[in-house]
């Protein structure tokens, strides 16, 4: 185990910093439409939302991050596309929206026989996932900007207005159903790629703690995409969602002021417990940065979790309390 604990700060990314960063940047966002395409909440919840007469446009925006370096590093291209599409997907699915379009931004620094087909491959995939069509995009060549390549997007969904969950009918006692996410997903890889630079291990080399694939592709594997969340809606009284994504469990402050009890968290994946080891990282520092297993929460009535876990794979891993949030004995805030 490494001898050093190392942080996301140490990393280069400092989360009160970005904060800070965000919300200069949102006081100067003074100017509001009014009428049809008028917003219907302010800045800082998971997508905005616009008023379209009975219903509400719901928009994000969001790109793969430093995990574009890893492909890289692989020469593997054909998953970043999923990836940029599940981060705007699950944001629109944490506030009850059904995507139904997205459009990329992809910039390079110099166009190479093959990436273009591959990148492709996975924007077809996680359209296809989504059940929602990709109707355009922006392609740039940006060599004195971009080294590599950055992949992005912006998703457009629709629900009826009646049906926004923001979670305002989040209530003392309601049970939390966490869904399993597919590993690291596309945050905190800044600090991924730190611990293992610093490691001795190298992308290509086996996992320790399975041989049959190399650390990278355990690190390339794709964002699940939880589109099963539609079914939950409409089988369930849901009254909260949450993506859990950059700063992990901190997110949860976008759904509640209530406190978050997990007293049954899903098992994080191999993946979680070779970084932690590798980078000296604390629990504290882990779940205020990864997913560390769970990667989409629902917040309903005791009477509806149970089906919300058999619709989504997922389990009941907590209950909503009067203040704080803690993973057994661990308290993030």
């Amino acid at each position: 185990m490494s001898e050093k604990h190392l942080t996301y700060a140490d990393s280069g990314v400092d989360i009160k910093e970005e904060e800070k960063t965000v919300k200069t940047l949102i006081d100067k966002l003074s100017y509001v439409r009014k009428g049809i395409g008028a917003p219907l909440t302010g800045i800082g919840h998971y997508a905005g939302l616009l008023d379209f007469g009975e219903y509400a446009l719901a928009m994000t925006t969001d790109g793969v991050g430093s995990k574009v370096l890893i492909a890289n590093e692989m020469q593997r291209w054909n998953t970043v596309g999923i990836d940029c599409i599940a981060m705007n997907v699950n944001d629109l699915l944490a506030i009850g929206a059904e995507p139904v379009a997205f459009v990329d931004y992809l910039a390079l620094e110099k166009h190479e026989e093959g990436f273009a087909e591959q990148i492709g491959e996975g924007l077809l995939k996680g359209a296809e996932i989504s059940r929602m069509s990709i109707v355009g995009g922006e392609t740039a060549t940006l060599p004195d900007i971009i080294k590599g390549f950055d992949l992005a997007g912006t998703c457009l969904g629709y629900l009826k207005k009646e049906d926004i969950i923001e979670g305002g009918r989040v209530r003392v006692g309601d049970v939390i159903v966490g869904i399993p996410s597919t590993g690291v997903h596309s945050n905190g890889y800044t600090l991924v790629r730190k611990i293992i630079q610093e490691s001795g291990y190298y992308y290509h080399d086996p996992c320790p703690y399975d041989s049959s694939k190399t650390i990278g592709d355990d690190l390339l594997e794709p964002t699940r995409i939880y589109i099963e969340v539609l079914d939950v809606l409409k089988a369930c009284e849901v009254h909260g969602l949450a993506h859990i994504t950059g700063s992990g469990l901190l997110k949860l402050r976008r759904v509640t002021k209530l406190g978050f009890d997990f007293y049954d968290p899903l098992e994080p994946q191999e993946i979680f417990k070779f970084l932690q080891k590798e980078g000296g990282v604390d629990d504290l520092e882990m779940y205020r940065t990864f997913n560390m297993g769970m990667g989409f929460l629902i917040i309903l009535p005791e009477k509806d979790a149970a089906k919300a876990a058999e619709i989504t794979g997922g389990k009941i891993v907590g209950k909503i309390v009067e203040s704080g949030i803690r993973v057994k004995d661990l308290v993030i805030e």
